[in-house]
């Protein structure tokens, strides 16, 4: 077996069951994935962030911020918008954008990480356990057999 898989089958049904039940439908994880797509893009992202930051800007103040032509910047704020993670309203000759709820609290809760941050284990996230632990940090019972 592969070190990613389980060298048995073992399954605790009531606590997948549980887990189960908390899961998105699909289509709702599809959109939720489209957001999350729109986010995926270093230059999407930090317009994203300007506006997160700088709150209603034109694409001449995203361009001059993020450093980027404002064609650049049209064609990624339109994938915002279309995503539902950010809006427009025109005002004269100017096209105003601003993140949706939705957007901010996509950016909000934690803001990307440092790129170089080390990482700590975060009880709530089951990703960043020690190994051996549980998320909450109690010992597991079963056995990492490429150290045994």
């Amino acid at each position: 077996m592969g070190p990613d898989r389980c060298d048995l089958l073992c399954l605790d049904l009531p606590h997948a069951e549980q887990v189960r039940a908390t899961l998105p439908q699909i289509d709702e994880a599809q959109t939720h994935a489209a957001r999350f797509k729109a986010l995926g893009d270093p230059v999407r992202l930090r317009i994203a962030t300007a506006l997160l930051t700088g709150g209603e800007l034109c694409v001449c103040d995203l361009a001059w911020i993020c450093g980027a032509s404002q064609n650049l910047v049209s064609h990624h704020v339109r994938v915002l918008r279309s995503a539902g993670l950010a809006a427009s309203r025109r005002e004269g000759k100017l096209v105003i954008y601003r993140l949706t709820a939705t957007g901010r609290c996509m950016l909000a809760p934690s803001g990307p990480p440092a790129v170089d941050a080390p990482s700590t284990a975060d009880p709530e996230d089951p990703g960043t356990a020690p190994a051996g632990t549980s998320p909450s940090g109690a010992p597991r019972g079963d056995v990492d057999l490429q150290e045994a």
